[in-house]
């Protein structure tokens, strides 16, 4: 009797929503990316279980049945790295969304899908090493200017090192050429491209960690100051509906330290997604006068997309970042937000029946978020250059619950948190960052910094100023009772001067030229003014001359409007405004020491 022969090509046996499983499932690998059906659906391979492959699929499985091929590729989930990211918009696993746009209209089509990195542009590259040199992994090859902001650096792939047989002179070239070729130690042969392939889920190597002690500085007061990040660092901005977590995120992509800016819009509404879009290629970058464009990247994701690609989406962009990071760059990534990737690990673990944890999240999502955030740091690569990845990752509590376990679990990790305040953003304060609620890990790794640049004064004008907010938040207590006219003076102080810290420190104009962002050293000279009045404000209460007298001093107003009118970091228009409230001061305690008209008699 005439026997089958044996299936060589997994089949589908099972489908429930981006979930689907085959067998056999020998013929596949964990974590290998395969292709799905006749319209070769991209899956990744998320489970064995006996001859049993379960498939994450990164798109819509509608129609799909039993039955159908599973081709598996021999290869993990990857991105393409090379010339040509940079001013890409891309969805959550690489597919450029203006190429499928141009090709196949304004819907992502199943199935469609294009190479990441154009293979008919031609760029300029400048070797910057001889035939005959040996190199190792990391090794820059030589150089692409890729826009005006960003030079492109061709690194040698961290699985190649060998003495270089052959390398191209400057000229143009296209990504499928080769431009150089290594022999291993094993006499193979290696050619090299302007582009390679890395693992989403393989963090890139590097030769050293440094610790985060030099600020990513953003121009926002209450960030820079009050809670800093450093670069290298971590940092979650959570807040409810409405809070101002994407305009800040905007505002630091815009104005934030950093070389390169990676944006993941990941599960945010479509309308959110298409501001972003479409604003990013119109703002000025601040530090080339061009386009922001030239030197971001997004990847854009948005709620109505495939779930599973959802997950994969801020794998994509911190693999990004690494790899500009072995560039020798400082690159801020942007998550928008981790509540909605967290929701799409929810609902995978719910289609793989497998046991809920809090909320229904997954017993493992407090690792997959220690993961992400661990591939941010400040490093020496493997070509001796300094760079650093930085995540600021935004949170979207439900009801603005911090709570809830996102929130909890991602504060276990980061060392910044801003916690947005839907009070503050109800009453148009901006940046909306509750003074009380959040707090900042790197104060003493950034003190050093800041005392350089600044003077040694700039860590006692914080906590002093923050002792104030917090001595105010307590009066406020009594004030909702009672009125503010029924504290005594001194209490009174605390909160005039609290008033001015909110309101002519930390609160800053976006829709200002000058105000939008502020330099290191005004913001030091602008709290030390600020704070001189307030130590100045007890000489005149010591005195028992009413609080109101020195508050209607001429020298208030132009504290207010210090931030608007005074440019650039020259700390002469600071250093007049405390001699006039020295001089405005002391005349109103010699007034005070007057004899009146009655007591001279």
């Amino acid at each position: 009797m005439k026997q089958n022969p044996k299936r060589e090509t997994p089949l589908v046996s099972f489908v429930s929503g981006p979930v689907v499983k085959a067998s056999p499932g020998h013929l596949l690998s964990m974590n290998e990316m395969v292709e799905v059906g006749a319209q070769r659906l991209v899956g990744e391979v998320i489970g064995l279980e006996g001859d049993t492959a379960t498939i994450q699929v990164y798109e819509d499985t509608t129609g799909l049945k039993p039955g159908t091929e599973v081709l598996g590729q021999k290869m993990p989930l990857f991105v393409e790295l090379g010339p040509g990211l940079i001013g890409q918009i891309f969805d959550g696993i690489q597919r450029p969304l203006d190429v499928l746009k141009e090709r196949w209209g304004d819907f992502i089509k199943r199935g469609k899908t294009s190479f990441a990195l154009s293979r008919e542009k031609v760029w300029r590259f400048e070797p910057k090493i001889q035939p005959g040199s040996l190199v190792t992994a990391g090794t820059i090859l030589g150089q692409v200017r890729e826009t005006e902001a960003v030079t492109h650096k061709i690194l040698v792939p961290p699985n190649v090192s060998g003495e270089v047989k052959r390398i191209v002179p400057p000229g143009n070239y296209t990504l499928e050429e080769v431009i150089a070729e290594v022999e291993t130690q094993s006499g193979l042969v290696v050619p090299l491209r302007m582009f390679h392939k890395w693992p989403v889920r393989m963090p890139r190597p590097y030769r050293k960690r440094f610790m985060p002690t030099v600020p990513l500085l953003t121009g926002q007061r209450v960030i820079d100051t009050f809670f800093p990040l450093a670069k290298g660092g971590t940092a979650a901005i959570p807040g409810g509906f409405g809070t101002g977590k994407t305009v800040t995120q905007h505002q630091l992509s815009k104005w934030a330290d950093a070389d390169i800016i990676i944006y993941i819009g990941c599960g945010e509404r479509g309308n959110e997604m298409t501001g972003v879009l479409t604003d990013f290629p119109r703002l000025l970058d601040p530090r080339t006068q061009r386009p922001l464009i030239e030197r971001t990247v997004l990847i854009a994701n948005t709620s109505d997309m495939p779930v599973a690609a959802r997950e994969a989406s801020i794998y994509t962009g911190i693999t990004m970042a690494e790899y500009f990071r072995d560039q020798g760059y400082d690159v801020a990534l942007m998550a928008d937000s981790t509540s909605r990737w967290a929701e799409a690990l929810r609902e995978i673990s719910g289609r793989l029946e497998e046991m809920p944890a809090e909320e229904g999240f997954p017993a493992y999502l407090a690792s997959r978020l220690a993961a992400f955030y661990e591939r941010s740091g400040r490093v020496q690569t493997l070509s001796d250059e300094m760079g650093s990845v930085s995540i600021i990752g935004a949170v979207s509590p439900p009801g603005g619950d911090f709570s809830e376990p996102v929130t909890m679990h991602t504060k276990r990790f980061v060392q910044c948190f801003w916690a947005l305040d839907k009070e503050l953003a109800s009453a148009r304060y901006f940046p909306a960052i509750n003074y009380l609620e959040s707090y900042s890990a790197y104060v003493s790794a950034v003190s050093d910094w800041w005392t350089e640049k600044t003077g040694p004064e700039w860590q006692e004008l914080r906590e002093r100023a923050v002792q104030i907010l917090q001595e105010d938040a307590k009066l406020q207590n009594i004030v909702k009772l009672l009125g503010e006219e029924a504290l005594p003076d001194d209490q009174r102080r605390i909160i005039e001067g609290a008033k001015l810290i909110k309101n002519d420190f930390l609160q800053q104009s976006a829709f200002d030229p000058v105000d939008t962002y502020c330099q290191p050293l005004k913001q030091f000279y602008l709290l030390k003014t600020i704070m001189h009045f307030i130590k100045r404000l007890h000489d005149i209460v010591s005195a028992r001359i009413p609080l109101f007298r020195a508050m209607e001093l001429p020298v208030v107003e132009k504290i207010h409007r210090a931030k608007y009118t005074i440019k650039g970091e020259e700390p002469e228009p600071f250093l007049e405004i405390m001699t006039e409230i020295d001089q405005q001061m002391d005349a109103l305690l010699e007034r005070s020491r007057e004899p009146t008209h009655e007591s001279s008699r």
